[in-house]
């Protein structure tokens, strides 16, 4: 669950601030065109950057991208900042001291986020320097031996995870359910309340794929486990995740 609210909602935040901000929307569209080329001539690269500045911030709506929907992705993100910071407190990866597929989900998004784009990284250095240190050391993790006790428990996992889980119940989950119950009834958006205010998007089936997924997952556990991870999620706002069968 953790690994798909990297991909499919930490990604929201990325192209917000990416997009949406003078000064990202500067960086980005002057250094970007230079990673494709980087003996391009003055006048072709002044050409580039105009381009793919008008196309991302013509296409911010892909992830939702709104004046309406711009301070609930604000919010979250701080909020996720100091969230990460807790778990980063504790142990150096979400689950222990290895990486799991989570931790690279979100390190994806914040090498953007933290290590690029100037609005995300400010803040990010004020409530949560950890994190921008994080995202330096996941660059290279050459030299780590991982071994299967560096995992913790469910119950450490639980402790350190807990309010992470209940941004993805607060944010993600009621995104990820509207956005199935639209694609299984064939229309082409989705509206739900999110964090309090109106939230309407584009249908995108692979993410109705991705809450299968995550259901097909949690079915292949024993009886023991699923009633351990339908109690978390349930704890944590997330309950709705599981489909009833």
């Amino acid at each position: 669950m953790l690994e798909d609210f990297g991909d499919e909602w930490v990604t929201k935040y990325m192209f917000h601030y990416r997009w949406h901000f003078k000064d990202d929307i500067e960086k980005a569209g002057t250094i970007l065109p230079l990673l494709h080329g980087i003996t391009l001539d003055d006048d072709s690269h002044a050409a580039f950057k105009q381009h793919i500045s008008d196309w991302q911030t013509s296409r911010l709506w892909v992830v939702g991208s709104n004046e309406i929907t711009a301070p609930i992705i604000e919010a979250s993100f701080k909020r996720f900042l100091g969230q990460l910071n807790h778990c980063l407190s504790q142990h150096p990866f979400l689950f222990g001291s290895r990486p799991s597929s989570a931790d690279y989900a979100l390190f994806g998004q914040l090498s953007a986020l933290v290590g690029f784009d100037p609005t995300s990284r400010a803040l990010a250095h004020e409530i949560s320097p950890r994190v921008i240190a994080w995202q330096d050391l996941m660059e290279d993790l050459s030299g780590l031996e991982p071994s299967e006790s560096d995992w913790v428990n469910f119950e450490g996992a639980e402790q350190n995870l807990s309010s992470l889980f209940q941004e993805v119940g607060k944010v993600y989950l009621p995104a990820l359910l509207a956005n199935s119950l639209a694609v299984a009834q064939e229309e082409k958006t989705w509206t739900a309340e999110i964090d309090g205010a109106k939230w309407e998007q584009r249908s995108f089936p692979y993410q109705a794929k991705c809450l299968k997924w995550i259901n097909d997952e949690f079915q292949a556990l024993n009886e023991s486990d699923q009633k351990q991870i339908k109690e978390f999620l349930t704890k944590t706002g997330c309950g709705e995740l599981i489909a009833e069968k």
